[in-house]
C-alpha cells in the first residue's frame, strides 16, 4: 500500500509559501491532489511542527516536498513533475474515482 505526504510551508507571517501554493493548484488543477494521504504543514513559527521535523528526519531544506512510502520504502521528491512522473504514472493503478470523473468533465 502506498502513503503519500504532501509536506508544505507556512511562513513567519502566516502566509503559506509561494511555491506551495502554486504545486497545490497544479495538483488540483490535475486531479493529482487525490493521491494525496496526509498533508503535514512546516510551520516557521514552531521549529517542532511535524513538517520541519519530517524535513530534517530526510534531510530536505526546500518545501513543497512529498514523503511516498510504499512496500517499506521511502522515496523523497522535492521536484513536482519528478513526483508525478515517477510516484503517480510509472506503475501507478488507476487513479481514484474523483479525480478520474474531474479529468472526464467536460470544462
Amino acid at each position: 500500500m502506498r502513503r503519500i505526504t504532501l509536506v508544505k510551508k507556512v511562513l513567519a507571517d502566516g502566509s503559506p509559501c509561494r511555491k506551495c501554493r502554486e504545486i497545490e493548484t497544479r495538483m488540483a488543477k490535475n486531479g493529482h491532489d487525490a493521491w494525496v494521504d496526509r498533508v503535514v504543514v512546516a510551520d516557521e513559527r514552531d521549529p517542532e511542527s511535524a513538517g520541519w521535523q519530517l524535513a530534517q528526519e530526510h534531510g530536505v531544506n526546500t518545501a513543497p516536498f512529498f514523503v511516498v512510502e510504499e512496500n517499506g520504502q521511502t522515496r523523497i521528491y522535492t521536484v513536482y513533475l519528478k513526483f508525478v512522473r515517477e510516484a503517480l504514472r510509472s506503475g501507478a493503478p488507476e487513479l481514484p474515482t474523483l479525480a478520474r470523473t474531474l479529468e472526464l468533465s467536460p470544462a
